[in-house]
């Protein structure tokens, strides 16, 4: 039988095929490069040990005592071959079928091969220091505390759900902060259910990660938070426009939702935002703006029913009585913007609540109000967004020239109550009328996941003191670590 050239043998089998021929052409091509021609022994133990290695019929070769002839040896050649190609095709599969797993800045991911279901887990800790010098009332203390501790993990199951779960260990006790399921119909349309933040305020919706000051502004007084319910939302016009519509149980102003619907009344909530030129390399590229809004029905004392306002300071200010009752419409609205430009950004909004209101045989509708306007300037060059920094140019690298990018921001806010709220439904000796508050800051992102922040607060209070004086300014120095991936 005439030998085929080994090296003509070259199989789906890969680089093992192809280093197992060449070896065999280089043993048959020998007796041109030496003196002595290797006999069928010596290829049939060098067969022998490549079988031995890679599997195939050695042992049943010589048990059966076959002739010691090149048809042998190419039979088993060809044996071989075929073994390595299988064991290749097998490899290539289990590939194919293998998860992708990846750990970087932004936490780790465990991917199907087909990607069409995923697990990603990331983690939020903020650790705050709090330092007052006047305005503040008994009982708050400077203190450090464990501000924020998330981990949240969310991903995709299949190509039509999404999921987070979010909870928080910082404080006395652990809670839900987010927990939703998403059902991804298209870009334009996602229906999401469980708890996560009312469409409404333009802080509100932006991650506690990414704000510029340490606190939220006090227009977040004034809307909800995160609520319980279901929603359509989407982006449409090449993502130049986004919504969000939905129906939740309700919450007060600026507070979380308790875990089910105290008064059988549902609120209604939504919010429409334009980036007109968010696709354009244009000068407004980073203008957004829009309107929130909400509107429902509440009835009920307590502060499951009514607000309780808070400073940046997160000192509370203001407070009905505790005979006042909610009885009617709760309505919202809240027209709101940002502008980002290179390393400048701004970011304002304005939202008004009003809220029918009982005390005995006297009702009335009352009316509060809040704005805020924060600009922030990247001194070191990095552009500013409404998700912060997302990554320093030169990472916190000392002795290599490595400083991190460094932000300033500055902030002014009010908040008014309205005025027939005293003395009837709101003590003017312990409740003000209005706040007024600024705060300066700076932020350093030593890298993607370590941002320092320090703050400076004042607020002062028209109202809130005894005998009709005004409360007493609030001043605070407000200091944070943050750890985000």
């Amino acid at each position: 039988m005439q030998q085929r050239p080994a090296g003509e043998r070259r199989g789906a089998g890969g680089r093992p095929v192809f280093w197992l021929t060449g070896a065999l052409a280089c043993s048959l091509a020998a007796p041109a490069l030496a003196q002595s021609k290797p006999t069928l022994e010596e290829l049939q133990r060098r067969l022998e040990a490549l079988e031995q290695r890679y599997g195939g019929t050695a042992a049943q070769a010589t048990a059966d005592g076959q002739a010691l002839d090149v048809a042998a040896l190419d039979q088993r050649l060809r044996v071989l071959e075929r073994n390595l190609e299988l064991q290749e095709e097998a490899r290539v599969a289990r590939e194919k079928e293998a998860a992708v797993v990846a750990v970087n800045d932004k936490g780790a991911s465990f991917r199907s091969a087909n990607g069409d279901y995923e697990v990603r887990i990331r983690g939020l800790i903020q650790g705050d220091g709090r330092f007052y010098s006047g305005g503040e009332p008994a009982g708050t203390y400077d203190t450090f505390l464990l501000r924020t501790a998330r981990p949240t993990i969310e991903g995709t199951l299949g190509k039509w759900i999404g999921y987070r779960f979010t909870p928080e260990f910082a404080g006395d006790s652990a809670s839900i902060v987010d927990v939703y399921a998403d059902l991804k119909f298209s870009p334009a349309a996602t229906v999401r259910v469980g708890k996560f933040t009312s469409p409404v305020g333009l802080e509100r919706l932006e991650s506690s990660s990414a704000l510029s000051a340490i606190e939220r502004a006090l227009p977040s007084e004034l809307a909800p938070n995160r609520d319980i319910g279901v929603q359509l939302q989407g982006e449409v016009a090449k993502g130049t426009v986004s919504y969000g519509i939905g129906v939740f149980n309700g919450t007060v102003d600026g507070r979380d939702a308790i875990t089910s619907n105290p008064d059988n009344e549902f609120e209604y909530a939504g919010r429409l935002f334009f980036e007109p030129f968010k696709n354009d390399a244009s000068f407004w590229s980073g203008l957004g703006f829009g309107i929130g809004g909400s509107v429902g029905d509440t009835e009920g004392t307590g502060n499951n029913f009514l607000p309780r306002y808070r400073t940046p300071g997160q000192v509370q200010f203001f407070n009905y009585h505790a005979a006042v009752a909610a009885d009617g419409r709760r309505t919202r609205w809240s027209p709101q913007g940002y502008f980002y430009r290179n390393a400048f950004g701004l970011l304002a909004e304005y939202i008004e609540t009003a809220q029918e209101l009982r005390v005995g045989a006297t009702r009335a509708e009352l009316e509060n109000n809040a704005w805020q306007a924060t600009v922030s300037w990247v001194l070191t060059g990095e552009d500013a967004s409404y998700r912060g920094v997302a990554k320093p140019s030169s990472p916190f690298s000392p002795g290599k020239g490595g400083w991190g990018a460094w932000e300033l921001v500055g902030r002014y806010g009010e908040l008014d109550v309205d005025e027939r709220a005293f003395p009837l439904f709101a003590d003017p000796a312990v409740a003000a009328r209005s706040a007024q508050s600024w705060t300066v800051g700076v932020n350093w992102y030593l890298n993607s996941n370590l941002k320092l922040v320090a703050n400076y607060l004042q607020t002062r209070f028209d109202g809130g003191g005894a005998a009709g004086a005004d409360r007493d300014d609030e001043r605070a120095v407000f200091t944070r670590l943050q750890v985000a991936f």
